[in-house]
């Protein structure tokens, strides 16, 4: 059963945040809605995931991921943003942050991210990481070269998967152009990732589009 803690200062989006969690078997150890509780509720019940909004009273999401890993260090942050968030999200995904969710998405899509990000993977929904895309212009030639010399590491068929990842696609829609399943799928991202030396999906398309620039 995952442990989880929600750290946000909006009522509604608590409330349903928690019964999503509750009703598909998570146990919500606190909910918290500043950044300075949320780092005790941390280290006070040791969850396997906690929920960070990226705008709080006192410490934002992001102060919170960085001292998580000495306030708990078996704590994985997955962000909940908006599109308002945009230059955070930026940062956070530059800084490695587990996962990350928009409040708009569907309960499905929630329980997916915390369930991945309490399992050790990284989730991020294909809507943050075009938004993301779009924001991160192409940069130097320095950086250019450093994503070709990366990407070539990736054997042919993984160079296709890391195409479609770079699209913004889930796991499943790279399953069906791909024509493989997700659990094959999923092994060739893990791959990838390593291969890359990347901590995100996100970071791993942002590889992908300066190796083509």
């Amino acid at each position: 059963m995952t442990t989880v803690v929600i750290a946000d200062d909006e009522p509604l989006v608590v409330e349903g945040v928690r019964t999503v969690l509750e009703a598909a078997g998570c146990t919500v150890a606190a909910v918290v809605h500043n950044g300075r509780d949320a780092l005790k509720a941390a280290e006070r019940h040791r969850p396997e995931v906690i929920l960070l909004d990226l705008h709080m009273p006192g410490l934002g999401g992001l102060e919170v991921a960085e001292r998580l890993a000495l306030a708990a260090p078996g704590t994985r942050a997955l962000v909940l943003t908006s599109f308002g968030d945009q230059e955070n999200v930026l940062a956070a995904v530059e800084r490695g942050a587990a996962g990350f969710v928009l409040k708009t998405c569907t309960p499905e899509e929630l329980v997916t991210a915390v369930r991945a990000v309490a399992a050790g993977e990284a989730y991020l929904s294909p809507v943050v990481t075009r938004m993301v895309l779009g924001l991160v212009a192409p940069d130097s030639a320095p950086r250019r070269r450093d994503a070709v010399t990366r990407v070539a590491r990736l054997a042919a068929r993984e160079r296709e998967v890391l195409d479609l990842l770079a699209e913004g696609l889930a796991n499943a829609e790279i399953a069906g152009r791909a024509h493989m399943s997700e659990a094959t799928v999923k092994t060739y991202v893990s791959r990838i990732l390593a291969k890359l030396e990347c901590t995100n999906r996100v970071q791993a398309a942002l590889l992908a589009r300066d190796a083509r620039t």
